[in-house]
């Protein structure tokens, strides 16, 4: 009988778009060589152009989904993401109380569009409930500015913002510095306070990168079930990501999605397959 492969749990909101969220979650751990499972916290009505709704789901069932998947099949690694409301935070921050899994937090605030994912009266539940349960937490810079107040406008605030982000409790604050337009390269710091990690990869020019947060923090948490040290998952799941922006389509009449399966090469019109 085949050993399954790691065990990951994403518990996080639906793109109906198949861009970001659980889709995104699912495709990036596949892709990584994970069987990835699901907790869905939210539905969203959602394509290119942005999000046109969007309804939580009773903390019940978030709870059900979560107990039915951890005390049977069990986790090696958990992400989050969208949590829309502070009920759902604290929520899925009480069931991730006793887990020894790693945990990767997307502090999910708002969607590529700028449409709000996470009520406003959630931010302090973040703060004092989620992020002190966090392996690595993953914010932009907006979220950033969100959390901590923290506004980045060059490279060299990204430490003091990893700082800020420390505070709340994770054990490392990846600060993702795509967003700045003051370098040719995409520069994230990864930090736990001590150590500092810079991360470097070119920046390609390709507006289609819907998903990217969500496909960096699934593909963190799938390195993390399979063993690696946290600078190294990281690390590997930048490369992954930056490939994957680089290899973004279009779709629809707005921002396409990154392309989760680049790796995996795609099927000619003669029938063979491309790498």
């Amino acid at each position: 009988m085949r050993t399954p492969p790691p065990r990951v749990l994403t518990v996080a909101g639906s793109d109906s778009g198949g861009g970001a969220g659980i889709q995104a979650d699912l495709k990036t751990m596949l892709a990584l060589g994970t069987h990835g499972m699901s907790v869905l916290t939210a539905v969203t009505a959602q394509n290119s152009l942005g999000v046109q709704g969007a309804w939580e789901l009773p903390a019940e069932a978030v709870r059900q989904q979560f107990r039915s998947v951890v005390d049977d099949i069990g986790v090696q690694a958990v992400k989050t993401g969208m949590l829309a409301t502070a009920e759902l935070v604290a929520t899925v921050a009480g069931l991730l109380d006793g887990l020894t899994a790693p945990v990767v937090v997307d502090p999910v605030g708002v969607s590529k569009h700028g449409d709000p994912l996470l009520a406003a009266e959630a931010l302090e539940t973040v703060r004092a409930e989620l992020l002190p349960r966090a392996t690595v937490a993953t914010p932009n810079l907006d979220e950033v500015a969100q959390l901590t107040g923290v506004r980045v406008e060059r490279e060299a605030d990204l430490p003091r913002a990893a700082e800020a982000v420390l505070a709340y409790g994770p054990r490392w604050a990846l600060i993702k510095g795509g967003h700045l337009g003051d370098g040719a390269d995409a520069v994230d710091l990864l930090t736990d306070g001590a150590a500092e990690h810079w991360l470097r990869a070119p920046r390609h020019d390709n507006r289609h990168t819907h998903g990217t947060g969500c496909t960096l923090a699934a593909a963190i948490a799938a390195r993390l079930a399979q063993g690696r040290p946290v600078p190294e998952a990281v690390a590997d799941a930048k490369e992954y990501v930056t490939g994957a922006i680089a290899a973004g389509f279009a779709l629809g009449g707005g921002i396409g999605p990154v392309d989760h399966g680049w790796r995996l090469g795609r099927k000619t019109p003669g029938g063979g397959f491309e790498l």
